[in-house]
């Protein structure tokens, strides 16, 4: 037997060989249609999770950090003017909320007459206000960590329960029950469910710890406007 036909019996039977271990691009590739538009949108899903991980990790960063430096320089100027244009191309949420604030004080205070203790209940109302828009700024896009959390393991469920029914429908058209035949189609519609959670687990535990950063946030955005709020009070009963 010459070299050429040894080599291709050689290669003949290593592809007919069974496989040792899972490959989940062919389980994606021989899964039913369904399937695989389940297992696609989990994975786009994954793919929006892990952006908007990435992303908000850089952005409550840089917001602390710019937080930090205006509250400062907020406490340490005579010109609040001046401050707010060194700092307008900066998304700092303290800068908005203290420009909101020193806004209704300089509407209110220009008046004639003025009601001390409703000048003070429009601050804080304004600052409440400003403070809870920019929480919910920060937050918004968590929405979406918190629905791929709670949604993608029975969106991979449904595609392993549609991956299963068509494995029992395969068995009735060949009438043959053999682990063979069903196992297949099976480890496809389970891999529908693995995917589900790895788009989940990441999205859960994401959720939880930004969602505790924004309100830890929100928490030192408030102790700001109090703080400010009282330091305009003095000016008031002055």
């Amino acid at each position: 037997m010459t070299l050429f036909p040894l080599l291709s019996a050689a290669v003949a039977t290593s592809s007919g060989s069974p496989p040792t271990h899972l490959d989940p691009l062919k389980l994606f590739l021989d899964a039913d249609i369904v399937v695989k538009v389940v297992m696609a949108g989990l994975l786009l899903a994954s793919l929006w999770v892990w952006a908007i991980i990435f992303s908000f990790a850089l952005r409550i960063a840089s917001v602390r950090r710019a937080s930090t430096a205006y509250e400062k320089d907020f406490w340490e100027t005579a010109d609040f003017e001046a401050l707010q244009k060194k700092y307008a191309s900066r998304d700092v949420p303290l800068a908005r909320v203290a420009a909101a604030g020193f806004g209704e004080w300089q509407q209110s205070a220009g008046a004639k007459t003025v009601d001390r203790e409703g000048l003070r209940q429009r601050i804080a109302l304004t600052l409440d206000s400003e403070v809870a828009q920019e929480a919910d700024k920060l937050a918004d896009r968590l929405n979406f960590l918190a629905t791929v959390g709670s949604v993608g393991p029975f969106v991979g469920l449904f595609g392993t329960v549609w991956g299963i029914m068509n494995s029992f429908f395969q068995i009735g058209q060949e009438q043959n029950s053999s682990l063979a035949v069903v196992a297949p189609g099976i480890s496809e519609a389970l891999f529908a469910t693995a995917i589900g959670l790895f788009a989940a687990i990441p999205a859960v535990i994401a959720y939880n710890r930004y969602s505790h950063a924004v309100n830890g946030f929100e928490a030192r955005l408030q102790r700001f406007a109090d703080r400010f709020l009282a330091s305009l009070s003095r000016q008031l009963d002055k």
